[in-house]
């Protein structure tokens, strides 16, 4: 308990002695850590995002109009038995009719122009459990010998298959892209803030070199001396952390609703288990970015 206080009197003896290196080294621990937190809010939005439209991914597959009933049976039958597929339903001409007369209650205009007529095919619409398989499953769709024979384009049974694969392809790429910046982004973040702690913890080591003289002289343990050093590079990080912490709780508490009140169509709530999950990850991050960079500092400059 003695060595801990000693430690802790040291380490913020050596903060005051090089101020501005300290406050350097917390500041950049500072913006690293809110960066990476920023980053990891956004990075549970996306995923939010993600989710929700992966949920709308469905598929649907248009009927001609002379398909019998015994062949649309048939293929629904070898579309619920695909992997990953939720349901099937169908949707007659009918009801297509229908329910595009209710999607266009503000321009009835559209449907008087149809005079009476129906142009809309009939379609099976096929839900999924996972929307990654979309294209597998569209792709043993437009396979299946008794789709093409109902199909309402049968010389190009794909295009009677919509499910908006671009869309789909883009999404599922930028999650990759954003995934892999986002990686390379909180490396680099690491490293610079362990640069500065490396830097402060030798400039530290230099100010009190004839102290460590001395201290070797009458026999003071490698860790005894080395404790001030490890403690005041878990400091430094530890006052970094905690500001980061305090900053993403601001953002979270005052310009998340903004954003929410503005975006009400998106689902960008964060949950406050998910926060406080975030807040430990960046606390612990940073007592192991301080350590890290210590120990290192001391394997360079300090040989005890």
């Amino acid at each position: 308990m003695r060595s801990l206080i000693y430690f802790l009197r040291e380490s913020v003896k050596g903060f005051s002695r090089n101020l501005s290196t300290a406050l350097g080294s917390i500041v950049t621990i500072f913006l690293s850590l809110l960066i990476i937190g920023i980053f990891l809010m956004g990075g549970i939005v996306i995923e939010n995002i993600v989710s929700s439209v992966e949920s709308e991914v469905s598929i649907t597959a248009y009927i001609a109009d002379e398909a019998s009933e015994a062949d649309i049976s048939k293929t629904k039958s070898f579309i619920e038995g695909l992997e990953g597929v939720a349901s099937v339903g169908f949707t007659t001409k009918d009801q297509a009719l229908e329910n595009f007369r209710n999607s266009m209650t503000s321009n009835p205009e559209i449907i008087d122009q149809l005079d009476g007529e129906n142009p809309l095919p009939a379609s099976i619409d096929v839900e999924l459990s996972d929307p990654q398989l979309v294209e597998q499953v569209a792709a043993s769709i437009e396979s299946n010998s008794t789709f093409a024979s109902i199909c309402d384009n049968p010389s190009d049974p794909s295009e009677s298959l919509k499910y908006g694969q671009k869309t789909v392809e883009k999404l599922f790429s930028l999650t990759s892209y954003i995934r892999y910046i986002g990686i390379a982004l909180v490396a680099l973040l690491i490293f610079i803030a362990m640069v500065f702690i490396n830097n402060t913890i030798r400039l530290a080591i230099l100010a009190r070199r004839k102290e460590i003289a001395i201290m070797r002289l009458v026999g003071a343990s490698n860790g005894f001396i080395r404790g001030p050093f490890l403690m005041e590079g878990a400091l430094h990080a530890l006052i970094g952390s905690l500001l980061s912490v305090g900053a993403l709780e601001l953002l979270r508490r005052f310009a998340l609703p903004q954003l929410q009140n503005a975006l009400t169509w998106l689902p960008i709530d964060i949950g406050g288990s998910i926060m406080a999950m975030i807040y430990v990850a960046l606390i612990v991050a940073g007592l192991v970015i301080g350590l890290i960079g210590s120990a290192f500092a001391m394997g360079r400059y300090l040989k005890v």
